[in-house]
């Protein structure tokens, strides 16, 4: 039988940030209203496209796995913000490492990294690939309107990336769950796409909205009840799970879903501090940060669950490798970046603040 598991790993944070202090000197905040309902204290604006953001990534991933791009079967890129619809950006990440493969973006929102990770794992259990790359890449600042607090304060850019390669050895993705409920989808949404009219400019007002109570009870219900089903799925009680890395949306939304299913905090991977909410990238991103805090162990029962726009919700089960330290270091890198984060932000601040 193939098993899934996560051989290499990578992150790409652009290096400009935006701070809860920064917010303050053109919207009415200030750090400690943010830190007490988020836990945000900043985040990262790019300088890029997401498709680099996605490709350094992606090349630190393959480094990490100690392989090639030309060695991967398909890329499954997780995006919600993509520099282009037409062609996809997996495609520009395809040719930036040098692959040769199926190659697709899907958008689940913030569920879209899990969404690719169980589409990985089936397509290497089935037979189909032995190599995979899952990517998460947003650059969610493109689709702000900086006058509203609300969405403001909450989303920040950046991508992961993870290689999934067959293996005999059991480990790996264990099992998954997905859903979707849409019922919930006009609650968190974003009004760009074909049913914008294009010649007028009232279109060009697109941003990101919510109902930010209606979300909160709609996301711990929807990650709770996957993550139980996936639990019983795989006959693995609560108490054998070593790890909890969530989607990183909201520091309270963490706390009250460890706290309804039993799991002890401190079982809970957080670090939404430094990034905000990047979306797809969120999980990705905290695998890495968790390997680097040697927070992850050889053999850890590991469990990671999200919700998203749609509404979108998946919980999957991961028993790590024995391996938790890249093969090789990546020297890929951004372009230099000359601009603060409030420079970065500030055509759009002038237009949406004015």
């Amino acid at each position: 039988m193939q098993y899934a598991t996560i051989t290499g790993w990578g992150k790409c944070v652009p290096p400009a940030t935006l701070t809860n202090d920064d917010l303050a000197t053109f919207i009415e905040t200030s750090d400690e209203w943010i830190k007490s309902r988020t836990g945000i204290s900043q985040r990262h604006i790019s300088h890029v496209n997401t498709s680099e953001l996605a490709s350094v990534a992606a090349k630190r991933a393959l480094a990490a796995a100690g392989i090639e791009g030309s060695e991967i079967d398909m890329i499954i890129l997780a995006s919600a913000s993509p520099d282009t619809l037409i062609p996809n950006i997996a495609s520009t990440v395809q040719a930036n490492i040098g692959a040769n493969c199926a190659a697709f973006d899907i958008n689940a929102a913030c569920s879209g990294f899990l969404y690719g990770l169980g589409l990985a794992s089936s397509q290497i259990k089935s037979g189909q690939c032995k190599k995979v790359l899952v990517v998460g890449a947003e650059r969610l600042s493109f689709y702000l309107d900086w006058s509203r607090r609300e969405t403001a304060v909450l989303f920040g850019d950046g991508a992961g990336a993870v290689v999934v390669e067959a293996t005999d050895i059991p480990s790996g993705v264990l099992g998954y769950e997905l859903n979707n409920d849409p019922d919930g989808r006009d609650i968190l949404k974003a009004g760009f796409g074909t049913a914008m009219d294009r010649f007028s400019t009232d279109s060009l007002d697109f941003y990101i909205q919510f109902d930010g109570q209606e979300i909160f009870k709609r996301a711990i219900n929807g990650m709770n009840k996957l993550s139980t089903q996936v639990l019983e799925k795989c006959g693995v009680d609560k108490d054998e799970v070593d790890l909890v890395i969530p989607h990183q949306a909201n520091e309270r939304i963490i706390d009250t879903l460890v706290s309804r299913m039993k799991i002890p905090k401190e079982k809970a991977f957080v670090n939404i501090a430094n990034y905000g909410n990047t979306s797809a990238a969120t999980i990705p991103i905290a695998i890495c940060d968790a390997l680097e805090k040697g927070l992850i162990k050889p053999n850890q029962t590991i469990l990671s669950c999200a919700f998203g726009a749609g509404l979108t919700s998946a919980a999957l089960l991961l028993q790590w490798g024995e391996r938790v330290t890249p093969v090789q270091i990546s020297d890929a890198q951004l372009p230099p970046c000359d601009q603060t984060g409030i420079e970065l932000v500030k055509r759009a601040v002038d237009y949406f603040c004015k």
